[in-house]
């Protein structure tokens, strides 16, 4: 499902908050807009060209999105989804600038 009234992520103290779908061997690395999960939550659809093996996938995400909020590596970290599909990542940084950047790269939701 595409679209939701709902954000992807939050602005909390510190950084942001960011919930997202990843799809391991996807073909190419790239965040590809907003879902809506079955349960009504907002997530970021991503995907990343390597296995999910010995967490490559994870580390592959954590590259992508820093390199999209122009952060680097270390601000951004696995939360929470190690091993499932849906992840959640903290962004360091001013909440607000890292809302506005994500705003344009995948839209509203």
């Amino acid at each position: 499902m595409r679209g939701s009234s709902e954000k992807a992520w939050s602005v909390v103290p510190g950084g942001l908050v960011l919930d997202v779908r990843l799809t391991p061997r996807g073909g190419r690395d790239a965040l590809e807009g907003i879902d809506t999960l079955a349960d009504g939550r907002a997530v970021v659809r991503a995907r990343v060209r390597v296995p999910p093996a010995e967490g490559k996938a994870n580390i592959a995400l954590v590259r992508l999105v820093a390199d999209a909020l122009a952060v680097g590596t270390r601000q951004v970290s696995l939360v929470a989804g190690e091993k499932a599909r849906i992840k959640r990542l903290r962004i360091e940084g001013d909440g607000a600038t890292l809302a506005a950047r994500l705003e344009r790269l995948v839209g509203g939701g």
